[in-house]
């Protein structure tokens, strides 16, 4: 059976264009504008939506808000115009799964729907493909300490049947991790359906999670099997737990405990079996002692819990992160870029990336993308990164009136201030050491404290040794 594709564009020259080019390997449907759209993902939900980001009346953006809140899980590309591509990330960060520009390259295109459909279906297929499991059932990133402790912590539990919750904040790759644990244990060969609990009002949700009977509601012409059922023998992942409705939270706790639930409308009993991983960015002992969260519930979920760090705790795993994303953005844009400059990768380590891995796989990707020459150099940053490179963005250390023998007391961000200030003064190390107030003998050691290399004589090609690397987190 041919994947099935939505195709959303109010102009009918490109929809018919895609349609020729695409039905050959693709089940095609067809709408005009987003009210359209909606009513066909109703009817029958297809396996990716391919929409125009700029339509009159409701536009991409609000179609992919609208489509996600009903489908958590459908796969959207969006049509974006070149010079709107700071639209197209945005979108991105609410649940896009990637963009185009137009014109569409179709090349390009159908190298980017079978990416997208190939990765879906090896979430939900038979993992033995692979010859068996192993590293490639853990496309995880991360030499640093701490993902080495996560990573050992993943392998010891994904073959166990335990609950587990992941802890972390937004943009860790908290969704990754629970698909490694699912793809490393006896499950594997079974569904991992995720569930986004905060994308859904109280009342979708429940009949999201356990279905519904025909005519139990207005609009309910169906019966539909709830995210419970689909994950029979499999994994269900909810991500943010901690957004969940109170009153859900017991019907939760019920079905954890007695492994049984109803539909929506329905009074039969159906057995299920399915290993839940949780996920939240928030702290849910705190959220139980201010009411906020069942405690029996938290018990239930947090039988092996999982903490990844932020990025800026990781400093180390930063170039072998861009170098796998520049990699795989230059290959799917079709763009020359091969490396990055050393002074650009300063920039990127100074960086505290409060959005995380999410926001640095973009902003290699925009770079990567709008680059003019083959190395990405510190013009080619987003603003919000390369305004690091001013004294007034960065706040370095103050000037030391102390014995310059005696070894001042390290501050928590003082290696991200040296990489700074190293990108500022284009490595120069006498400047570097000046703009941060300390003689250049304290400066030259605590380069070699942090592992920052004494000097950087060509520009930094992160692609080498990563050739291997899979989706990160």
């Amino acid at each position: 059976m041919k994947p099935s594709i939505l195709i959303v564009d109010d102009d009918k020259h490109t929809r018919d264009g895609l349609q020729r080019a695409l039905r050959a390997q693709y089940d095609i449907r067809l709408a005009e504008n987003g009210e359209t759209a909606l009513r066909l993902l109703k009817e029958s939900p297809p396996d990716l939506m391919l929409t125009d980001l700029r339509m009159p009346g409701m536009d991409g953006l609000n179609l992919l808000r609208r489509a996600r809140a009903s489908h958590p899980g459908l796969l959207i590309i969006l049509l974006t115009a070149y010079g709107s591509v700071e639209t197209a990330v945005e979108a991105m960060k609410h649940g896009a799964t990637d963009f185009l520009t137009k014109p569409v390259n179709l090349d390009q295109l159908e190298l980017l729907l079978q990416r997208t459909l190939r990765n879906r279906a090896r979430d939900n297929a038979d993992c033995a493909d692979s010859g068996a499991l192993g590293e490639h059932a853990l496309p995880i990133i991360g030499a640093s300490p701490a993902m080495q402790r996560v990573l050992a912590i993943v392998k010891q539990a994904a073959p166990t049947q335990a609950t587990i919750l992941i802890n972390g904040e937004s943009g860790t790759g908290k969704e990754l991790v629970a698909r490694a644990i699912h793809n490393l244990s006896p499950r594997a060969k079974n569904p991992f359906i995720p569930v986004h609990c905060a994308a859904l009002t109280p009342t979708l949700f429940e009949s999201e999670l356990f279905g519904h009977e025909k005519g139990a509601f207005t609009g309910a012409e169906i019966r539909r099997k709830g995210r419970f059922e689909l994950a029979h023998n499999g994994t269900l992942f909810l991500d943010e737990i901690s957004e969940l409705d109170p009153a859900l939270q017991v019907k939760l706790l019920r079905v954890l405990q007695e492994r049984r639930f109803e539909r929506v409308g329905g009074e039969a009993s159906i057995d299920v079996d399915f290993r839940l991983v949780s996920a939240t960015n928030r702290d849910l002992s705190e959220w139980v002692r201010q009411g906020k969260f069942r405690e029996d519930l938290y018990f239930r979920l947090n039988v092996i819990d999982i903490t990844l760090p932020p990025l800026r705790e990781r400093h180390g795993d930063i170039p072998l992160l861009c170098g796998h994303f520049l990699a795989e953005f230059a290959k799917l844009h079709n763009r020359p870029v091969r490396a990055i400059a050393p002074e650009t990768m300063l920039l990127l380590q100074a960086y505290p990336w409060p959005g995380n891995i999410r926001e640095l796989q973009r902003a290699i990707e925009k770079m990567v993308i709008l680059a003019p020459g083959d190395t990405l150099a510190p013009e080619d940053l987003p603003p919000n990164i390369a305004k690091r490179e001013n004294g007034h963005s960065c706040p370095f250390m103050p000037d030391s009136q102390t014995d310059r023998n005696v070894r001042s007391p390290l501050m928590p961000d003082e290696r991200a201030q040296i990489l700074a200030a190293l990108a500022q003064c284009r490595n120069n190390r006498t400047r570097a050491a000046q703009l941060l107030g300390i003689p250049r003998r304290t400066f030259q050691r605590k380069l070699a404290e942090y592992g920052i290399p004494l000097k950087i004589s060509k520009p930094a090609n992160p692609n080498q040794g990563t050739a291997h690397a899979a989706p990160t987190v």
